[in-house]
């Protein structure tokens, strides 16, 4: 029953680093940029839930709205104002400017809520379910997989079926194409930026029902994580983001249940660089033809 256990709070571990990795991979697939500030979006998300539920008497909807309000605006500020005007610098100045709006963010929680962790509120009373006689299963786990499932879902429907879907499909794969064809680029990017943090405050509901407690640093290393999923599965592909973040909350808990706790985190790593070693492109990364 212990490797069951494992499994099933792998694949809890496995959703939220999905969550994570679907807001990776739908930036860089469409902009053409890692957001390294994503992970701390999820903090923000975290937050203001923890605030909203707490000022707010507790009502779950409103506190989980006003959660992913303020990852929204947040993610579209931060694309706006950090991002947009180094669209045509190098990787390597966007990737610097993802790192300080990340140290940014951990700056202004640090000075708002401390260093301590917090007890996030429990928003929802989920009975566990009762398998035998040694089989528990959280209900976290089983609604952050659903959640998670269904989300993947909506967002490959929204990109195969609709408008803006269309849109965001065409400024990936050529900008300067798809704004010649009456495309709006900026606003496409603007939404996919939403998108990804509405994704990253869900992650940010989940972690905290799933692990009681939210600091500072709570998005550091999930983000980490999830960003490591997304190479694993392709970056740029959400059936592949998906994959990855499941398959890699798997190995992390099966890692800390049968091999050691101190260093799981470096056999998810070593399973990365065995897998870019094999395919580096990810399981479902797809090799694109530069022209020269």
């Amino acid at each position: 029953m212990s490797f069951i256990s494992n499994l099933i709070g792998g694949l809890s571990l496995g959703s939220i680093y999905a969550l994570i990795a679907l807001g990776y991979t739908m930036v860089y697939g469409i902009a053409k940029m890692l957001n390294f500030a994503h992970g701390d979006i999820i903090m923000v998300g975290a937050f203001t839930i923890f605030t909203a539920a707490s000022s707010l008497g507790g009502n779950p909807f409103v506190a989980i709205l006003c959660g992913l309000v303020t990852c929204v605006i947040l993610g579209v500020l931060t694309e706006k104002i950090a991002y947009k005007p180094l669209r045509g610098s190098s990787p390597l100045a966007v990737l610097i400017t993802a790192i300080g709006v990340s140290y940014f963010l951990q700056s202004v929680a640090l000075l708002i809520f401390g260093s301590t962790q917090r007890p996030f509120p429990k928003l929802f009373s989920l009975s566990p379910i009762r398998i035998g006689k040694d089989l528990v299963i959280k209900g976290e786990s089983i609604v952050t997989l659903g959640v998670t499932l269904v989300i993947m879902a909506g967002i490959m429907l929204l990109i195969n079926k609709t408008k803006i879907g269309k849109a965001m499909l065409a400024v990936s794969e050529d900008k300067g194409a798809a704004q010649l064809m009456g495309v709006n680029v900026n606003r496409t990017i603007s939404i996919t930026f939403a998108i990804g943090s509405a994704l990253a405050a869900v992650a940010g509901l989940f972690y905290g029902l799933t692990y009681n407690f939210i600091g500072p640093y709570t998005g550091s290393m999930p983000g980490i994580k999830a960003f490591v999923a997304a190479v694993f599965g392709g970056i740029g592909s959400i059936p592949g983001a998906m994959i990855g973040g499941i398959l890699l909350g798997v190995i992390e808990n099966l890692s800390k249940g049968y091999i050691s706790t101190e260093l799981s985190d470096g056999i998810v790593f070593a399973v990365l660089i065995l897998v870019l070693l094999i395919k580096p492109t990810g399981l479902l990364g797809k090799k694109i033809a530069e022209k020269v």
